[in-house]
């Protein structure tokens, strides 16, 4: 909280604050900073405190003031002078966007669009060492139980796979090894893959963007489900892609608003995520599943399934890919959720005329992936290692739901999709823009529902970690936060 101190004004900590959430992105661009007299309540100090501090702000470039609106966050991005190290010292300025559309849901914020750096800077943004509620990995103390990752480092850096990896770029689709092993996994959950259909990239999210920079170009439409991954709806349109939102049920996407996207604009390509979609927990059911693809095989467009919570899932959970046999699906999936999130292995499994195009465009990429750590992966997968610690995962996230669930009921949240999986897609009766920053005052990292839409909507949504709000004393501070904002 803020002190008075001789060394520092309430005026500047108050301005140095808000300043450093700008340019972690913690506060995106397009945000709305509080009015002068709800900030001064939050605060404990005076109107004209606040009034100081956001003049400040203006003078530095990191907001607007909108005549009769408040204060906004700018979007510029602007390279500062060398530094005395001589790196180029890059300062996220800003100059907020006019106000959006209407949406489906009603008046956007303004700044809608939302920037994929902002939020990945946020992932690597260390609030506090509290649990972070908002966090996409579970908890690093569950993934140092993985010790045989380690091991198999070791082992495979003993031999002489340590010379023959490090002085060739390797095997341009990947490590055989690894690709033999992921052909075997991918027969488990039936789904036939021939290894030569398999290429293995730097984790899941280069596998989705080498299917998008093969399958797309510029000013392509692509469906995309919503509430989604916020990373992927930025990430489309950094490529210049128009994205048409799917709103996502318990059962599916809603195929009545698939049809007329296919009627209206015949997009080349939807992207789903079939089981334990993130944030709701849904599991497509074999039904809608069914429809899917007659609606792909209808119109004539590809799906690419992103199975990345797949390690987490129900033994017979249902698949597009399973049920297509790999004609209209590509597959995609990795280890980050469920092993360890800084290997970057991931790999998309392709129909054979595509296997060819889709490695292309990883060559042009990345020229290839780290044999090393592959060969080390494979042979936790052949020796059932990652299976046995999955299960163990798997236990454990069933567990720390069970807690989560009872604790965020008991501080009057309702659940908006029956709890699954890894994450919890909570109302919690409040703009969770607003409470974000709020908890950000008391350590800790939300991601308000806004976050998953490809419009910035007020949202009173927010998807928590069940690995990371097992403990009372967040729920304690979202009940007083909650509290003074209503």
């Amino acid at each position: 909280m803020l002190t008075r101190s001789p060394d520092r004004s309430l005026t500047e900590q108050l301005a140095e604050r808000f300043a450093e959430r700008i340019r972690t992105r913690l506060l995106p661009a397009g945000a709305r900073l509080p009015s002068v007299r709800e900030c001064a309540r939050q605060q404990g100090v005076s109107p004209h405190t606040v009034v100081a501090a956001y003049d400040k702000l203006l003078a530095q470039g990191l907001v607007e003031a909108r005549r009769q609106r408040g204060f906004y966050v700018r979007d510029i991005v602007q390279k500062m002078p060398l530094g005395q190290d001589g790196q180029a010292q890059t300062a996220i300025l800003s100059e907020a966007t006019a106000a959006s559309p209407l949406g489906p849901m009603g008046l956007c914020l303004p700044g809608s669009r939302i920037n994929a750096t902002a939020l990945i800077r946020g992932m690597f943004h260390q609030v506090s060492n509290k649990p972070q509620p908002g966090s996409g990995v579970l908890p690093v103390a569950w993934l140092e139980e993985a010790r045989f990752l380690s091991a198999a480092v070791r082992k495979i850096t003993a031999g002489p796979a340590l010379q023959g990896g490090s002085l060739s770029y390797g095997e341009p689709m990947g490590d055989a090894g690894l690709r033999q092993a992921l052909a075997r996994r991918m027969a488990d959950i039936h789904i036939p893959a021939r290894p030569g259909q398999i290429i293995t990239t730097v984790g899941a999210t280069q596998a989705l963007d080498i299917v998008s920079r093969t399958m797309l170009k510029a000013g392509d439409p692509v469906m995309v489900e919503e509430p989604g991954w916020s990373v992927e709806f930025a990430r489309l349109e950094a490529l210049g892609m128009r994205v048409l939102p799917v709103p996502r049920g318990p059962e599916g996407p809603d195929l009545a608003v698939m049809a007329r996207y296919c009627e209206l604009h015949a997009p080349r390509l939807f992207v789903s995520v079939s089981v334990l979609h993130n944030p709701t927990g849904y599991s497509l059911s074999p039904a809608g599943a069914h429809q899917v693809l007659q609606l792909a095989q209808r119109h004539d467009f590809h799906i690419v399934e992103d199975d990345t919570y797949g390690h987490i899932a129900p033994e017979r959970a249902t698949r597009l890919s399973m049920l297509d046999g790999l004609r209209r699906t590509i597959y995609v999936s990795g280890f980050a959720k469920i092993l360890a999130p800084n290997w970057r292995i991931g790999y998309l499994a392709a129909p054979p005329d595509l296997v060819e195009r889709m490695l292309d465009t990883k060559l042009l990429s990345t020229l290839t992936t780290p044999a090393i750590l592959e060969k080390a992966l494979a042979l936790c997968i052949d020796q059932g290692q990652l299976r046995r610690h999955a299960e163990r995962m798997r236990q454990r996230i069933a567990q720390a739901r069970t807690r989560s669930v009872q604790l965020a009921l008991a501080a009057g949240c309702r659940f908006a999709a029956e709890p699954a999986g890894m994450f919890g897609w909570v109302d919690t009766g409040v703009d969770t823009d607003m409470l974000a920053q709020r908890l950000l005052d008391e350590g800790y990292l939300i991601a308000p529902g806004a976050l998953f839409h490809a419009t910035r909507q007020p949202c009173t949504l927010m998807r928590i970690n069940f690995g990371n709000t097992q403990e009372p004393a967040f729920w304690r501070a979202w009940q007083r936060v909650v509290a003074s904002v209503k």
